[in-house]
Order: C-alpha cells, then sequence, then structure tokens
C-alpha cells in the first residue's frame, strides 16, 4: 500500500507476507490478499495505457487483458529499487 500510495488498510486484517528473491537478495512484500495465480505468456503483455493511474504507472511493466478486465503486471525491480519520496511525485 506504501509503494502505491494507497491509504492504511482499515479492515483490520493483518497483511500477508511474500517472499521475493531480488539479484541475490531475499525480501518480503506485504501484501492485502492473492488472489488467483496464473501463468500468463509474455507475448500477451501489453504496454501500460496512457489512461492508467500515474502511482501505478511507475511500478508498472506492462497489462494483461483477462476477460473484460485488466490486469497490471508489477515489475519487482522497480517496486524494490523505487525511493518511498519519488512515490509522492
Amino acid at each position: 500500500r506504501a509503494r502505491l500510495g494507497l491509504p492504511k488498510a482499515e479492515d483490520g486484517k493483518v497483511p500477508m507476507a511474500v517472499g521475493v528473491d531480488l539479484r541475490g537478495e531475499s525480501y518480503g512484500l506485504l501484501i492485502d490478499q492473492i488472489g488467483e495465480v496464473l501463468r500468463l505468456p509474455e507475448a500477451g503483455m501489453e504496454e501500460n495505457p496512457v489512461n492508467l493511474d500515474p502511482r501505478m504507472a511507475k511500478l508498472a511493466g506492462g497489462v494483461h487483458r483477462l476477460e473484460g478486465q485488466l490486469m497490471v503486471v508489477l515489475d519487482v525491480d522497480r517496486v524494490l529499487e523505487l525511493a518511498p519520496e519519488m512515490m509522492a511525485a
């Protein structure tokens, strides 16, 4: 939520942690929930749409169109390397 510029969750649920390895370092990302886990072909990924929320666009590596919905693919490099003060811009 902090990296996406979203307010803190007020539903009282404890966040989940997802482990990520990046260039030999291990990180834990706190998330609200995990939905369906999908393997999607790289060929199906599209560029970020111009109307994508700028906060999300800073962290998105592209999008997939799934049954009338748009799934934003987070770029883990960007999520972990973007300084928090850059998120306010």
